[in-house]
């Protein structure tokens, strides 16, 4: 997305898939943005349909990005439709979840980028992703979102 004559701003991507036949899945969505303070995060939301639920990986990427202004230290929060936060990461091999994001095969390649495995309920529900800078820091992050079964 860009602003038109080069403007700036707040913007939103969203991408639905329309299928909700069998079989119908988006397999990764990301996007790359400026993270600053406050209420200026990067932020990728999902809603599961159906029964059953969903397995992903989230990963908040930006140490090993190649570009200027990358962010050092991304953090990474789950919330769910309330805004309950399900699970928080800082730096993807520690909180306990270490085996279980290697083993999804798509693990983060700097430790301290920040990755949280989680089965996601269903039936609509919303869930919404927030990457933020440890320590209030700012730069360019990629929010990832993979699903894995």
């Amino acid at each position: 997305m860009r602003g038109a004559n080069n403007t700036t701003g707040l913007g939103l991507v969203e991408v639905y898939d329309l299928d909700r036949g069998l079989g119908s899945s988006v397999l990764n969505i990301s996007t790359r943005g400026l993270v600053q303070t406050g209420d200026t995060v990067l932020i990728a939301g999902t809603i599961v349909l159906g029964e059953a639920p969903q397995k992903v990986i989230i990963r908040a990427i930006g140490p090993s990005l190649s570009i200027a202004g990358k962010m050092a230290n991304p953090t990474l929060e789950l919330l769910n439709a309330q805004g309950t936060q399900l699970r928080f990461n800082d730096d993807w091999r520690t909180g306990g979840q270490e085996a279980e994001i290697i083993a999804s095969g798509v693990p983060p390649t700097n430790n301290s980028e920040s990755a949280i495995v989680f089965d996601l309920p269903a039936n609509g529900a919303n869930y919404t992703a927030i990457v933020r800078g440890a320590g209030n820091t700012t730069g360019i992050a990629v929010v990832e979102m993979y699903a894995l079964n």
